[in-house]
């Protein structure tokens, strides 16, 4: 009797173990997001990168897909983590963000998750609709690599580009 009931202990920590895996908690709807997202801009500034915004929720199955998606390839983790400092902005019924997202002109009007790209000082580059990125019930590496080269700080370079 003993022994089942450690063997059920056991296999319900390890399917609650991969439940909190499959969705975790990649937004915080009680962080102070204007804070948090000076410290990424000048992480970014410091690092010779942009920041990546990513707005979504707990909530948003797209939202915990990207991720999904992005860390499980090698290229695509690499090339974030080369070129970017990445923040999940939440929004959700506890904290919407308003006052950013409206500072970011609206992007959520393309639903989420939705990405917004700012410079090292804070500047808003580029807001792309995740629906562009997608591939069926995921996202298509090609179109992810597209867009995070396309937007990196390097891209946008003017010696990026060949003179006419």
């Amino acid at each position: 009797m003993k022994k089942s009931a450690l063997l059920f202990s056991l296999l319900s920590l390890c399917f609650i173990s991969l439940a909190q895996n499959a969705n975790p908690n990649l937004y915080n709807p009680s962080a102070n997001a204007k804070e948090d997202m000076a410290m990424a801009i000048k992480q970014a500034k410091a690092e010779n990168k942009q920041v990546l915004l990513q707005i979504g929720g707990n909530w948003c199955k797209w939202c915990i897909e990207f991720n999904r998606f992005c860390k499980a390839d090698n290229q695509i983790d690499s090339l974030l983590n080369l070129d970017y400092v990445v923040y999940h902005l939440n929004y959700s019924k506890e904290n919407k963000n308003e006052e950013i997202l409206q500072s970011l002109k609206y992007p959520q009007r393309f639903g989420f998750p939705v990405f917004v790209v700012l410079d090292a000082d804070g500047n808003m580059v580029h807001t792309e609709n995740s629906s562009y990125l997608e591939d069926g019930k995921s996202y298509s590496k090609d179109k992810i690599i597209a867009f995070l080269k396309n937007w990196n700080r390097a891209a946008l370079l003017p010696e990026t580009y060949e003179k006419r």
